[in-house]
C-alpha cells in the first residue's frame, strides 16, 4: 500500500466513512501478496519511501508478468525491474508495456516516479566506456527514483584531464556515484575534489589480476580519501538507491 493510499485511508477514519476496524483489517491485508512462487512487498514504499524492485535475473518471463501484476493490482505505477536479458524483456513486452534498455538492463513501467523530486543533483561518472553498461543501471535506476541525473562517461585517471574539465558540474552535484574497473582509482580521485558523498562501484571490468572485480572493490575500500560509502561488484542499482537516498534528505 502507497503511501497516499495510508493517507487517504486515515483521511477516511478521520471523516467517519471507515470504521477504525475496517481500516486496521486493510493494513492487514496489505504488507505482501502470496501468489505462490513470490510475496509481493506491497508495504515497502510506505516502509522504505521507494517501492519494491523486481530483480529480473533467475526469474521467468511469467513469474516477472505476475510480480507486475500483484503490484499492479495494490496500485503501484511505477515499476522498475533489474537485471533483464534481452530475450526475457521481448517476451515480457508480449505481456506489459515495459520501456527496456538494453544496455543497463533495466526495464520500467509505468515511467520515472517524479511525485517527489529533489532538488539536488546526482552525478554518474564512469571511469571507461567498458563501464557504461554499470553507470547506466546506476544512472537509470536514479532517474527511476526521481532524480535529477549528470552523466559524466569515459573519465577515468588514464587521462585525469578528461574529469577536470567538468570540474564545475561535478562540485555542483549533491551526490555522486562513482563507477570504475580496474584498480578501481577514480573513487578516490572525485573523493579528493568535492565535498559531497561518493558512491563507489567496482565493476568487474580490467584484466586477469582485477580478479573479477575484487581489486577494485579493495582499492576502493582502502581509499584514503573521505566520504566514500562502497557498494558490492556491478551494482550500479544498490549505488543509485543509496544515492537517491541521500539526495532526497531535506528535499
Amino acid at each position: 500500500m502507497q503511501k497516499t493510499h495510508i493517507l487517504e485511508l486515515l483521511k477516511q477514519v478521520s471523516a467517519g466513512k471507515v470504521d477504525p476496524e475496517q481500516a486496521l483489517l486493510q493494513l492487514k491485508q496489505e504488507p505482501f501478496t502470496d501468489i505462490g512462487y513470490a510475496k509481493v512487498d506491497t508495504h515497502r514504499e510506505l516502509r522504505q519511501g521507494a517501492a519494491e524492485v523486481i530483480y529480473g535475473a533467475g526469474k521467468t518471463a511469467q513469474q516477472i508478468c505476475g510480480i507486475c501484476a500483484a503490484l499492479q493490482e495494490k496500485g503501484q505505477k511505477h515499476i522498475l525491474i533489474t537485471r533483464l536479458d534481452d530475450e526475457k524483456a521481448r517476451q515480457i513486452q508480449k505481456t506489459l508495456a515495459a520501456d527496456y534498455d538494453p544496455v543497463s538492463h533495466l526495464a520500467i513501467i509505468g515511467g520515472n516516479n517524479n511525485e517527489e523530486r529533489p532538488q539536488g543533483i546526482i552525478a554518474v561518472i564512469c571511469a571507461g566506456t567498458s563501464d557504461i553498461a554499470v553507470a547506466e543501471e546506476a544512472a537509470r535506476s536514479a532517474e527511476f527514483f526521481g532524480n535529477q541525473v549528470l552523466r559524466i562517461y569515459d573519465a577515468g585517471v588514464a587521462g585525469l584531464h578528461r574529469l577536470l574539465a567538468h570540474l564545475d558540474e561535478i562540485m555542483s552535484a549533491r551526490v555522486i556515484i562513482a563507477v570504475a574497473g580496474m584498480e578501481g582509482a577514480l573513487a578516490s580521485v572525485v573523493a579528493g575534489l568535492v565535498d559531497c558523498p561518493v558512491v563507489a562501484v567496482p565493476t568487474s571490468i580490467g584484466y586477469g589480476a582485477n580478479l573479477g572485480g575484487i581489486s577494485a572493490l579493495l582499492s576502493m575500500i582502502n581509499s584514503c580519501a573521505g566520504g566514500i560509502g562502497v557498494v558490492n561488484i556491478d551494482n550500479g542499482f544498490g549505488a543509485a538507491c543509496l544515492a537517491s537516498r541521500i539526495n532526497h534528505i531535506g528535499k
